[in-house]
């Protein structure tokens, strides 16, 4: 399977904030953003190993600065490493002041997807090629990210256990 440069899975969105999409605070909603992020992960997803493939976490999303309806929110989203059949997703999230044009990023977050046949099952990726130093340092440092995840993982399956383990009418 050939590799393919990180370029090629790169995504980006638009979209203005809406009065309807902020919660109390006058932010946007962070399951709003979380969407938006899970579509453009999905979407770099899909330009790398076009085959079906499913959101196996989100490892982080760190909200960083508010998002309010004067701001544009801007996604981009990119494969920062593959496995045998996973793949890395970062995103950043920029806002942008539609009044002032001051931007931040208001947001990053990592996620894992694995490519899926017809039958649900696993199926290998085509690994990625660095260029830019972003990049690179993403591509670098993901080896550590994935050992962290599969530590969470591990941890989690054990606090499920015990979870079902305590309750009362098992």
């Amino acid at each position: 399977m050939e590799a393919k440069f990180i370029r090629e899975t790169r995504c980006f969105k638009v979209s203005r904030v809406f009065p309807t999409d902020v919660n109390n605070h006058n932010t946007l909603f962070g399951g709003k953003l979380m969407s938006y992020i899970d579509d453009i992960a999905s979407i770099s997803v899909s330009k790398l190993c076009r085959a079906t493939a499913v959101t196996a976490s989100t490892d982080s999303v760190d909200f960083l600065y508010p998002i309010r309806p004067s701001d544009s929110v801007s996604l981009e989203s990119f494969i920062t490493h593959t496995g045998t059949s996973s793949m890395e997703v970062f995103v950043k999230v920029i806002r942008e002041d539609m009044n002032s044009g001051s931007r931040a990023i208001a947001a990053t977050a990592f996620l894992t997807f694995v490519a899926l046949d017809d039958n649900n099952r696993p199926i290998p990726v085509p690994q990625v090629i660095p260029e830019t130093e972003e990049e690179r340092k993403l591509h670098e440092t993901a080896e550590y990210r994935t050992q962290l995840r599969k530590h969470r993982r591990d941890e989690s399956k054990k606090f499920a256990d015990y979870l079902l383990t305590k309750y009362p009418w098992e």
